[in-house]
C-alpha cells in the first residue's frame, strides 16, 4: 500500500560533504529520495521548503489570471537593472550633447555592442523567436531563452569593456573638471563604506538577539552538531 508518510530529514553529517551548506546543521533531504519523498518534501518545513515556495508562488501571483502582466514583469525585471547601469552613459550623452570630445563620438566601438546586445536580449526574451517561427525545430538547441542568455552574457563583457576604455581615454579631461579625490577623500569614502555595512550588520544581529528562540551560537552556546560532528 502506498504510503503517504513524510520522508525522514537528515542532519548536515548524515549527507555527502558535497550537499553540506555552511552553517546549515539540519533539514537536509535524503541524497536518494525517490520521486514521491521529493514532491512529499514540499509540504514538510526543510532547508528547501522556502526556496522551492518563493520560486512557485510568484509564477502561480499572475500566470494564471494574466499571462501577459506576468511576462511584462519579468521582462521589467531585466529592464530595471540594463536601466539603472547605464544611467551614466545616459546622463553623460545628455549632459555633453554637442561639446567637442565629449558627444557620442568619445563613444566606444563597446558601448554600441553593449547596447545592441541588451537590444537583442529583450527581443528574443519578449518575441520567442526563432521557436515561433519554425515550432519544434528548436526544442533543444537554439531556442529564445538560450539566445537570451548569450546576449545577456555577451552585452556584460562588452560593458565591462567599455567600462575600462573610458577609464583609460577619459582619465586626463576628469581630472581637468573635478579636482584629484586625493587620499584624505579615498579614506573618508572607505571609512564611510565601512561605517554603512557594520551599521546594517549591528542592526540585524541586534534584531536576531532579542527575537525568540535565537540560534544558541549567538547566545555563547554550542550547537548540537557540526560539519565535525562524528555520525551517530
Amino acid at each position: 500500500m502506498l504510503s503517504l508518510k513524510l520522508p525522514q530529514l537528515l542532519r548536515v553529517h548524515q549527507v555527502p560533504r558535497v550537499f553540506w551548506e555552511d552553517g546549515i546543521m539540519s533539514g537536509y533531504r535524503r541524497p536518494t529520495s525517490s520521486a514521491l519523498d521529493c514532491v512529499l518534501s514540499s509540504f514538510q518545513m526543510t532547508n528547501e521548503t522556502v526556496n522551492i515556495w518563493t520560486h512557485f508562488l510568484p509564477t502561480w501571483f499572475p500566470e494564471l489570471e494574466n499571462p501577459g502582466f506576468s511576462k511584462a514583469l519579468r521582462t521589467a525585471a531585466f529592464a530595471y537593472p540594463f536601466l539603472f547601469d547605464n544611467l551614466p552613459l545616459f546622463y553623460r550623452l545628455w549632459l555633453c550633447w554637442g561639446r567637442a570630445g565629449c558627444g557620442p563620438e568619445a563613444l566606444s566601438s563597446s558601448h554600441s555592442h553593449h547596447l545592441l546586445c541588451a537590444l537583442l536580449a529583450g527581443l528574443l526574451f519578449t518575441a520567442r523567436l526563432p521557436e515561433r517561427l519554425a515550432p519544434g525545430c528548436f526544442d533543444y538547441i537554439g531556442h529564445s531563452h538560450q539566445l537570451f542568455h548569450i546576449c545577456a552574457i555577451l552585452g556584460t563583457h562588452f560593458q565591462l569593456e567599455a567600462v575600462l576604455v573610458d577609464m583609460r581615454s577619459r582619465r586626463a579631461w576628469l581630472a581637468t573638471q573635478e579636482p584629484p579625490l586625493g587620499l584624505e577623500g579615498m579614506v573618508t569614502m572607505l571609512g564611510l563604506v565601512v561605517a554603512g555595512n557594520l551599521l546594517i550588520i549591528i542592526t540585524f544581529t541586534a534584531s536576531l538577539l532579542r527575537a525568540p528562540g535565537t540560534c544558541p551560537l549567538l547566545q555563547g552556546g554550542q550547537p548540537e552538531g557540526g560539519p565535525q560532528a562524528k555520525q551517530q
